[in-house]
């Protein structure tokens, strides 16, 4: 397939690498005029866009996508799919949409779960939202960028699954490490809270695949100073996207509005530019 790329950050350039090496041709636009081994550049998100089979966004934000929209769905030939891969809120993803309907373009919502570790493997998970054909059409292309695609429903609800996974997530994480900076003070050694809680009904994704403590469990960013595979502000970012959800339908979600706070703490403080799980080391 002929594809364009927009947005080749550190999510991006790693998903487009794989769409290269597994034989796709690949035209790529960044602002910050990133370039990329094998992709051609565009001198514009228009460029990039025009006259391909599959469109592919990764942008920071619904500000952001729905200009980029604007510029390139008039570009976007008869018969071609645009998906768009950023984590944004709900109401800027059914604009997209309704952009490229407009044009008679298929759409799809499609943020993922995974991290720069899981785009560099080709392992993300892709949370999707649009029709039957649509999501048909990006199938193939989920398969070389990830290990997962679940299609969720109609236009939105790919961003809706992102949402309150990853306010769960932020949830999780800040449990996770109250218990063992918990455990550190009652004398308890890390291994044996991790060797008790993964086996345990307090088992959990942020224990038992990214303990935050160093040492302990599968390799993660806390055997490496921290260093992001999910950035506290990104995290920030999300829990926010969630509230914004919640305000918008009145859900009650007070342990996602906690959470929130925490991460917006940590992220003014010693936070930002770190792991997400680093947050253990404000509540020690």
């Amino acid at each position: 397939m002929k594809i364009g790329f927009i947005g080749l950050g550190n999510m991006g350039a790693p998903m487009a690498a794989n769409l290269i090496k597994a034989g796709h041709q690949v035209t790529g636009f960044d602002v910050a005029g990133v370039t990329l081994e094998g992709v051609a550049t565009a001198a514009s998100a228009a460029e990039a866009a025009r006259g391909q089979d599959a469109v592919i966004t990764m942008l920071p934000n619904g500000e952001i996508l729905r200009t980029v929209y604007a510029e390139i769905v008039p570009a976007g030939a008869q018969g071609a799919v645009f998906i768009d891969c950023s984590t944004v809120d709900v109401d800027s993803a059914k604009a997209a949409h309704d952009m490229a309907a407009a044009q008679g373009l298929l759409s799809v919502d499609a943020p993922v779960s995974g991290g720069v570790g899981g785009a560099s493997a080709g392992t993300l998970t892709f949370m999707a939202g649009g029709s039957d054909a649509a999501f048909s059409r990006a199938a193939p292309l989920f398969e070389i960028m990830g290990r997962k695609a679940v299609h969720c429903g109609a236009a939105g609800a790919g961003q809706s699954a992102k949402i309150c996974n990853n306010m769960l997530l932020g949830i999780s994480m800040i449990g996770t490490c109250e218990a063992f900076a918990l455990a550190e003070k009652l004398g308890l050694s890390a291994q044996s809270l991790f060797d008790v809680v993964s086996t345990s009904s307090g088992s959990c994704w942020s224990v038992n695949t990214y303990c935050p403590v160093p040492g302990v469990g599968p390799q993660s960013p806390a055997d490496n100073g921290y260093k992001p595979g999910f950035a506290a502000e990104l995290m920030l970012k999300d829990l926010k996207l969630s509230q914004q959800a919640a305000d918008s339908v009145s859900a009650m979600t007070p342990m996602g509005a906690r959470a929130t706070e925490l991460y917006a703490e940590f992220v003014a403080g010693q936070g930002k530019g770190r792991d997400f799980s680093a947050m253990i080391e404000k509540l020690k």
